[in-house]
């Protein structure tokens, strides 16, 4: 059922990456919004706009700076930042005379509110969103921090556009970039060990399908325990980890390679990653 927020209002994507395509199936696949409500753009990449277009149903348009971009810029309710955060400022310097007074929600990483308002030059609500891309699914984990211009009618409508795609976490914006380490990128974490848990498999002799079939599986059934039982993941690691059993056996190979200081790296350099992003951007438009 379509999200009464959500009726007749136009959405206008900047990027055609991934992410804005995660997004796109999300909320076209969920019928939180009609394809028509949707137009993309992008900077140079024409062939993935028309792409895009054939496969979901959304308008698009070439360019915001002719007439056509105009009137959609004018239209705009909400204008969707899906860019590569290098991108970001020099998109939003060339509309920023053409904006109306849309929901700026930018899921570009790193990209703090106040700057895309500075950018703007002028008080508009400016969203954070760092979702990922399980919003093609509508299980993302999102979390979102608000600017200072944000009403509670805006924050209401940027809440609904994401809660379509799963849940919605309203954090503190110093926090977004520890977001963007965990569950900004958190799934390509979990891609690279089901690699690595699909090529062990293999290398004992498993066919590939039923290896996958049976990792798989085992992912999901985790992640529902997790999420049913609410209990701490070290009492559910020690609910099946028996003495001098097989899982005590391959515990310690990870206990050897100090797995979890292992991964506290990983994050904490994505988190790290972020802010520097969102740095170079602050840096180049002072």
């Amino acid at each position: 059922m379509r999200e009464t927020e959500l009726q007749d209002k136009q959405i206008l994507l900047l990027g055609a990456g991934a992410i804005a395509e995660a997004m796109i199936r999300g909320l076209t696949e969920a019928n939180a919004v009609d394809a028509a409500q949707i137009t993309v753009t992008n900077k140079s990449n024409l062939d993935r706009l028309y792409d895009l277009r054939e496969r979901y149903g959304v308008s698009v348009v070439e360019n915001l700076e002719t007439a056509e971009g105009a009137a959609v810029l004018a239209a705009a309710d909400v204008l969707l930042i899906a860019c590569k955060p290098h991108d970001v400022a020099h998109a939003l310097e060339r509309i920023r005379g053409k904006i109306g007074d849309p929901l700026i929600l930018s899921v570009a990483a790193g990209i703090a509110t106040d700057l895309v308002e500075s950018i703007v030059g002028k008080p508009v609500p400016v969203v954070r969103a760092m979702p990922n891309t399980a919003c093609a699914v509508l299980e993302s984990a999102t979390a979102v921090a608000y600017g200072k211009y944000c009403s509670e009618q805006t924050k209401q409508l940027a809440e609904s556009i994401l809660s379509v795609l799963g849940t919605v976490s309203v954090v503190d914006e110093t926090l977004m970039d520890a977001v963007t380490g965990l569950s900004g990128s958190g799934p390509a974490y979990f891609y690279y060990m089901v690699e690595a848990m699909q090529q062990a498999a293999e290398s004992l002799g498993l066919p590939a399908h039923t290896a996958r079939t049976l990792i798989l599986q085992t992912l999901f059934g985790a992640g529902k325990m997790l999420q049913e039982t609410g209990l701490d993941p070290c009492e559910l690691r020690r609910q099946v980890t028996s003495p001098n059993g097989t899982t005590m056996a391959g515990i310690r190979v990870f206990e050897e390679a100090n797995f979890k200081d292992l991964v506290q790296r990983v994050v904490t350099r994505a988190a790290e990653r972020s802010r520097e992003m969102g740095e170079q951007q602050a840096s180049i438009i002072r």
